[in-house]
C-alpha cells in the first residue's frame, strides 16, 4: 500500500458521459447526505492510519472535491500527519481559478486536472452542462501559477467520440511543462454504457502521436506507477498512456480507495467495499482499524481488468463517483 484515495464528496457539477451520464444522476438523483459524509476528523484519522500500513501519497477525489465545503481545512489536516510525502487532488477544473491559491497555501502539492478535449464543442458535449473548456484552461494555468504543477491532465479517449482530438491535446500542452495522461476508457460502474468497440487501445493512440511528435520511453517514475510514461525527442515535454483495458497492471495496483460514506475498497472496479464509517463511529480504538485495514489489503484478490469479460458479465461495480478514478 503507497497510495490512498479519498473520495471527499460524491456530487459533481458536470455530467460527463463516461462517469455521470445525465440519464441517471438527473435531477431527482439522491446524492449522500451530509451525515452520510465522513467528516474532515474521520478523514484524517483514516490517512493517519493508513500511513502506518505505507501509505505516503494521499489524493483527493470525488465527485468533484472543490463542491466539498472548507476543502483547505481538510488539506491542512492532512498535510499535518508525519508519512504523507505527496499530497495530490484530482478535479475537472471548473471551480479551479479561483480556488488554486487557497489549496496551495494549505499544502496541497500538485493537481490532475480532467480535459477531455481542447476545442470546446467536443468538450461541452463530453461534460453534458455546457461549460467552455476556457473555464478548465484557465484553472490549469491558475494552478500552475499558484505552484501546483507540473499540472497532469487526464484525457479519457473514447471512439467516436473525442479520439479525433487526441493530436490536438498533445500540440495544446506541448512545451507548456503541463504532462497529458491518455486513458483508455474504462468500464467502471455500470451506468456510462462502455463498450470493447470505444476503446482506443493505448498503443494506438501513442502511435498516432509519435507519427507527428516523435516519442521515445521513459522509466516509471516510482513502483505501481499506472502511466506509461513517453518524452518528446524534441525535448518539449511528456505524455502518459493509461492502458488498463488493453494492458492490465492488477498485480502492480499500490491504491486503496476510501469512498465518500467511509468504504474501502481496494480496486476501482470492486463490486463492494468495507465499512470503517461505521467501524469509527462505533468509537472503535486505532488498533481496530488498522486491523480491519490491514485485513482488507493483505487479503485482496481484485484482478477485474485481467480478466474482463471472462466471467465478468453482469458484474456489479461501484460508480466511479463514489470512489474516484
Amino acid at each position: 500500500m503507497r497510495d490512498l484515495r479519498i473520495s471527499v464528496t460524491d456530487r459533481c457539477n458536470f455530467r460527463c458521459t463516461y462517469c455521470m451520464p445525465k440519464e441517471v444522476f438527473g435531477r431527482d438523483y439522491e446524492f449522500l447526505a451530509r451525515d452520510q459524509l465522513l467528516t474532515f476528523e474521520e478523514i484524517a484519522r483514516i490517512a493517519r492510519l493508513t500511513t502506518s500500513l505505507g501509505a505516503t501519497k494521499v489524493r483527493l477525489t470525488g465527485g468533484e472535491p472543490l463542491m466539498r465545503a472548507g476543502l483547505p481545512t481538510l488539506i491542512e489536516m492532512l498535510r499535518a500527519i508525519p508519512g504523507i510525502g505527496d499530497l495530490t487532488m484530482t478535479t475537472n477544473g471548473s471551480l479551479l481559478a479561483r480556488r488554486a491559491d487557497a489549496l496551495a497555501q494549505a499544502g496541497l502539492d500538485r493537481v490532475s486536472v480532467s480535459l477531455d478535449a481542447t476545442d470546446d464543442a467536443t468538450f461541452r458535449a463530453m461534460n453534458d452542462v455546457e461549460f467552455g473548456v476556457m473555464g478548465v484552461l484557465e484553472g490549469i494555468e491558475a494552478a500552475a501559477d499558484a505552484g501546483l504543477g507540473p499540472v497532469k491532465i487526464n484525457t479519457v479517449v473514447r471512439r467516436g467520440v473525442n479520439d479525433h482530438a487526441i493530436l490536438e491535446m498533445a500540440r495544446y500542452f506541448r512545451g507548456t511543462g503541463h504532462i497529458v495522461r491518455f486513458i483508455e476508457f474504462m468500464d467502471v460502474g455500470t451506468t456510462n454504457g462502455w463498450r470493447l468497440d470505444d476503446v482506443v487501445p493505448g498503443h494506438e493512440i501513442l502511435g498516432l502521436i509519435d507519427a507527428q511528435f516523435p516519442l521515445e520511453p521513459l522509466e516509471r517514475a516510482y513502483p505501481g506507477e499506472v502511466a506509461s510514461r513517453y518524452r518528446y525527442v524534441d525535448g518539449t515535454g511528456e505524455i502518459g498512456i493509461i492502458s488498463s483495458v488493453s494492458a492490465p497492471f492488477c498485480g502492480d495496483c499500490t491504491r486503496l480507495r476510501l469512498s465518500a460514506e467511509g468504504s474501502i475498497y481496494t480496486c476501482l472496479f470492486a463490486s463492494a467495499g468495507t465499512d470503517l464509517r461505521e467501524l469509527i463511529r462505533s468509537e472503535a480504538d486505532d488498533a481496530a482499524v488498522v486491523a480491519t485495514l490491514r485485513s482488507v489489503w493483505e487479503e485482496r484478490t481484485d484482478r477485474y481488468s485481467e480478466i474482463r469479460s471472462d466471467g465478468t458479465d453482469g458484474w456489479e461495480r461501484i460508480e466511479m463517483s463514489y470512489i474516484g478514478g
